[in-house]
């Protein structure tokens, strides 16, 4: 197992379509998604955000131990569920992964 203190930090910034944002984020906590992807071995951390001045903008802010972390929920039920969500609620979505070793 990697070191704990070196890990991928994922910022996804979801735009949804208008005025969809608290529907998907409560279809997100229904559905248990995010306890989901929080369980499994490797996450270290899985958050949302809402933005305070951008109604439409969700940020999640997701950390795994490493890249098999991370290829692995990318596989599981809870991600694709996710995916599956995209086309009703998603606008548009940006994604950086950045590797952080602070050694």
């Amino acid at each position: 197992m990697n070191d704990i203190s070196s890990y991928l930090l994922m910022v996804v910034t979801y735009t949804t379509k208008p005025g969809l944002r608290s529907a998907f984020h409560e279809v997100i906590l229904k559905e248990g998604l995010q306890e989901a992807s929080r369980q499994e071995a490797g996450n270290i951390a899985y958050d949302y955000f809402l933005s305070v001045d951008r109604p439409d903008e969700l940020l999640l802010v997701e950390k795994w131990i490493d890249k098999d972390a991370l290829s692995l929920h990318k596989t599981l039920p809870h991600f694709l569920r996710l995916q599956a969500l995209k086309d009703e609620f998603i606008k548009s979505v940006s994604v950086v992964i950045t590797q952080i070793d602070p050694k």
